[in-house]
């Protein structure tokens, strides 16, 4: 039997994808939100990438870009074509690495802020062989929430509402919020009986993040109490120091319950009861737009909700 590409009837895949470098360069644009910088990552001129868009435009038939004022965005049909680009590209370049570097484990790239890396994943990875065998892990620890449009990394764990444009979100878990020290702190000072009795101990305080993350005063707000002063003992850019010092008994800290339970399960940090604050968003896994959520994915899920203890 012929192979009909050859028969002159059907042109095979240039048949339907006009411009290969069209979708090359709308990839770019969707993943950097920006004609230049996409210009610039692939070496033309910002023009010569708008007119790509606009070919790729008149052969889908309708805009890809929202134009705004010093921004775009992407439409409906805009999104529904950069998750399937950007899968099919990351296909080709798994399998180019394949071919390159021969037979070599998957490697799935997992962002998160480093209290989440130091305190959630770090504490399981001792299960990781067990869930994902013939799985590499690349930890991507970053300060702020990520954006997957970048295809810097595959997975995202966030804490917040559930909704964002770049991803599909699988809830991993709620979270509360409550007072912990350690056993050392409280051989030392009297438990706080009263939420006034917590305000004027030796409070352990992190900056607020852009995940939302409470502070002393926010924790008390929650829970309709309002103090002129809090006795602070010690301020830190990053929420595991706070963790650290707690540990070492320097005063008491706010503990996220998913993010501690592991040194409260091993008592090294200890609850201060009854006082707690469950917040209204949650943690989830974050899958990048265009990644099947695969048995890799669902693996990660559960590994990321087990617990961390043998």
């Amino acid at each position: 039997m012929k192979n009909l590409a050859s028969t002159g009837s059907a042109k095979g895949y240039r048949r339907i994808i006009p411009s290969m470098t069209a979708l090359l360069q709308f990839e770019a644009v969707a993943r950097l939100n920006s004609f230049t910088l996409a210009g610039e990552e692939l070496g033309v001129s910002q023009a010569a990438v708008s007119k790509q868009i606009r070919l790729l435009e008149a052969t889908v038939g309708r805009p890809l870009f929202e134009r705004q004022h010093r921004r775009i965005a992407l439409t409906a049909t805009g999104e529904q074509l950069f998750a399937v680009i950007s899968s099919s590209l990351q296909h080709i370049a798994s399998g180019f690495d394949q071919i390159i570097e021969g037979e070599q484990p998957d490697e799935i790239v997992l962002a998160s802020t480093a209290p989440v890396s130091q305190l959630r994943i770090m504490p399981r990875l001792h299960k990781l062989e067990d869930v994902l065998p013939h799985v590499r892990l690349r930890l991507a620890t970053q300060m702020f929430t990520g954006d997957l449009k970048r295809r810097d990394y595959d997975l995202d764990i966030r804490f917040g509402h559930g909704q964002w444009t770049d991803g599909d979100a699988i809830l991993l878990f709620e979270e509360e919020v409550f007072p912990v020290c350690s056993p050392a702190w409280l051989e030392r000072h009297a438990t706080p009986a009263t939420l006034a009795d917590l305000s004027a101990s030796g409070l352990l305080e992190s900056d607020s993040t852009s995940e939302g993350w409470m502070t002393w005063s926010g924790w008390f707000k929650e829970l309709d109490a309002s103090f002129a002063r809090l006795n602070i003992n010690l301020r830190c850019t990053l929420y595991t120091d706070v963790i650290n010092a707690a540990v070492s008994g320097y005063g008491v800290a706010l503990g996220w319950g998913r993010l501690v339970d592991h040194l409260i399960h091993s008592g090294q940090l200890v609850k201060i009861e009854p006082h707690v604050v469950r917040q209204k968003h949650a943690y989830y896994l974050v899958v990048a737009k265009g990644r099947e959520i695969d048995q890799s994915v669902r693996a990660i899920v559960q590994w990321l909700q087990s617990s961390a203890t043998y």
